[in-house]
């Protein structure tokens, strides 16, 4: 009896598939051309775009006026090209704090990193009250195993900013103006 084996493709098979004809490299912030579907990584086509208005692949009219327009996002497909080539999303991530780390001078609680999110995505928060000068106090509860930590979670759009969910917070929780609503890389808090 013949058992079937499962075909295994090869990650060179897969190439023309993951990389940008534009710059040659693995697609980075995969970006789709909606009249053709044809993918490159958003800088090389949204520079590409600047100066055509023609598909590089094909050469179908992207559009008359404004072709930024007819471009989206591929979530989908940078997802696929991040879990097929090992590294390349922590590599990103790596440039990506690097190129920040020479250019300019970060605000304080400023993202450096960011993550493939759509906008209509629905994320999660965790929300929690931070107090500067009570660490040797939350130190003694969470030994004592205290549970009631103050900690809130929220679903909200990821193209929430970080303004209006302060405004959100401050209306909902009632903290008062005399403290700061700032958003760190996973974290909301709210301190004095």
């Amino acid at each position: 009896m013949d058992k079937m084996q499962p075909n295994r493709v090869k990650i060179t098979d897969l190439n023309p598939l993951l990389t940008c004809p534009l710059c040659a490299g693995y697609l980075i912030d995969a970006t789709t051309i909606v009249e053709c579907l044809h993918s490159f990584c958003k800088t090389c086509i949204v520079a590409f775009l600047e100066t055509n208005k023609f598909c590089p692949r094909c050469d179908v009219q992207v559009h008359k006026t404004c072709p930024q327009l007819s471009i989206r996002a591929d979530k989908t497909l940078q997802d696929i090209v991040y879990k097929l080539v090992p590294g390349l999303f922590k590599d990103e991530m790596k440039r990506r704090r690097d190129f920040y780390a020479e250019n300019r001078e970060l605000e304080p609680g400023e993202v450096v990193e960011t993550f493939n999110i759509a906008e209509d995505e629905i994320i999660s928060l965790s929300i929690q009250f931070y107090e500067r000068n009570r660490s040797n106090e939350r130190q003694r509860s969470e030994t004592e195993g205290d549970k009631s930590n103050g900690k809130r979670f929220l679903q909200c759009p990821a193209a929430m900013s970080v303004m209006h969910l302060a405004k959100f917070l401050r209306s909902k929780m009632d903290i008062p103006n005399n403290y700061r609503v700032t958003g760190r890389t996973h974290t909301v808090t709210a301190a004095v």
